[in-house]
């Protein structure tokens, strides 16, 4: 199994919003920390913002912050929503001669349980409880 990029760049959103957390950050700053393009970032900060985990600010002076504390954003929560919820395969999107005595989409279901499972035991804080990570996202107002 493998998360998309898109979920890849929302964690990578909110580890930075979240270890800059003493002023806004722009996505100018995130896409160069992480070598990632701005408007791939506006999509993941909009689906963020909708989700009430970011908080946006318009204008010359605006930017980015998180809505909550790291200690409330569950990471299982966030990549359900940037993954979705769909099972791993969806066997009734065509026919199969296997449909009705295949055990494969009960097992696959099963995994992706237990996958969830263990990320929801892990919040945002949790994940930079990690000083050698945290200092690597930290920006100083001068750079």
């Amino acid at each position: 199994m493998q998360l998309s990029r898109f979920t890849d760049y929302t964690l990578r959103v909110l580890f930075y919003v979240s270890t800059n957390d003493d002023r806004l950050v722009t996505l100018a700053e995130i896409a160069s920390c992480y070598d990632i393009s701005v408007e791939h970032l506006r999509k993941v900060v909009h689906a963020l913002s909708k989700a009430g985990h970011l908080d946006t600010y318009r204008g010359k002076k605006g930017g980015i912050k998180l809505a909550k504390p790291p200690a409330e954003i569950n990471i299982g929560e966030i990549v359900a929503d940037a993954e979705g919820r769909q099972p791993l395969i969806n066997c009734g999107q065509q026919q199969c001669r296997l449909t009705g005595f295949c055990t494969l989409q009960h097992v696959l279901g099963d995994a992706q349980k237990a996958f969830m499972q263990v990320l929801e035991q892990y919040t945002l804080a949790d994940m930079l409880n990690n000083d050698a990570m945290r200092n690597s996202l930290i920006v100083s107002k001068a750079d």
